[in-house]
């Protein structure tokens, strides 16, 4: 299954935000990676370099390689609305960033692992595909077996955040997904529109 396995630092550090979740490295060094430090002059970025980048940001945000997010954007520019928010929707539904919302893991690289290894159900039946889109009215759940274990509940109870589109019973240890989420209630710090200018080219 491909997935991003190169470094999470430097690309936190890029981007100067703790992309992967919290990271030690940003809060000691919050400047661009490179054996220069915070004094490296850095030039003025071309527009093209700053669309790119937006476009790294995203798919690292989600975890998604680049044919996925490729494929993903034409879907996205098929589908009725604006095809920057409907890029990020998309994006939103996938079963390992439901997982990640929900609180079953406090990042999505430890969602996408639970999903993978057939920890999570989607009405009822195991799901192992990541990338599976989640439909409105689908309820995400914590298979059987797994409910026991200690990553899970350790995460679930650590968990403060709530979202407007999702809901949650602790008692199931399973959250349903009430509606798409509209641009302004996703928090992720993404100018999707930059993206959409890239593709467009």
């Amino acid at each position: 299954m491909a997935r991003y396995t190169g470094p999470k630092s430097k690309i936190a550090r890029r981007f100067k935000e703790p992309i992967f979740g919290p990271d030690k490295a940003l809060e000691k060094r919050s400047y661009g990676p490179g054996q220069h430090g915070p004094n490296k002059r850095r030039g003025k970025q071309s527009e093209y370099a700053i669309q790119l980048g937006e476009k790294q940001k995203a798919k690292y945000t989600y975890g998604i390689l680049e044919r996925q997010f490729s494929n993903m954007f034409k879907k996205a520019s098929r589908m009725k609305g604006i095809t920057g928010e409907n890029l990020l929707q998309l994006c939103e539904s996938r079963l390992d960033n439901m997982v990640f919302r929900l609180g079953i893991s406090p990042t999505r690289r430890g969602a996408r692992q639970l999903v993978s290894h057939k920890h999570i159900t989607v009405n009822g039946e195991i799901v192992n595909i990541p990338s599976f889109q989640v439909k409105v009215g689908d309820v995400v759940g914590v298979r059987e077996k797994s409910k026991s274990l200690e990553a899970i509940s350790e995460s679930l109870s650590a968990n403060s955040k709530t979202y407007e589109w999702l809901t949650w019973d602790n008692a199931t240890y399973s959250g349903t997904l009430m509606n798409i989420p509209s641009r302004e209630l996703i928090p992720e710090t993404i100018k999707e529109q930059l993206i959409v200018e890239l593709y467009s080219k």
